[in-house]
């Protein structure tokens, strides 16, 4: 999402992930609805990550942004260069707290 978020708006963009969860969250209109029901996928569970999904949603909105799954471990050059820079992150010292996640905080709240 820093990506989306530097790069001047209406951007045309495809983004390959492997992660089903996010490309059918988008492709498929999955988020824009549990946005709609007040993140709720249905009446009695929450959707997770609301505040990633709102922010995803609304840098959705800024661009133009096609969503490709990619398998993942499969060699993709890619993708696997995405692993490792996203384990290098995770290892850093000085990462800046998820403040919702860590307080245990939804966008219900």
């Amino acid at each position: 999402m820093v990506v989306l978020r530097t790069l001047p708006k209406h951007y045309s963009i495809a983004l390959h992930s492997d992660s089903k969860y996010v490309v059918n969250g988008i492709s498929k209109g999955w988020a824009k609805r549990w946005r709609s029901n007040n993140w709720m996928r249905n009446k009695t569970e929450a959707a997770e990550n609301a505040d990633l999904w709102d922010q995803l949603l609304d840098l959705c909105e800024f661009h133009k942004v096609t969503f490709i799954w990619v398998k993942g471990h499969a060699g993709n050059p890619e993708n696997e260069c995405c692993d490792q820079l996203a384990t290098q992150a995770a290892l850093q010292d000085d990462l800046p707290p998820d403040t919702p996640y860590e307080k245990g905080e939804t966008m219900l709240a």
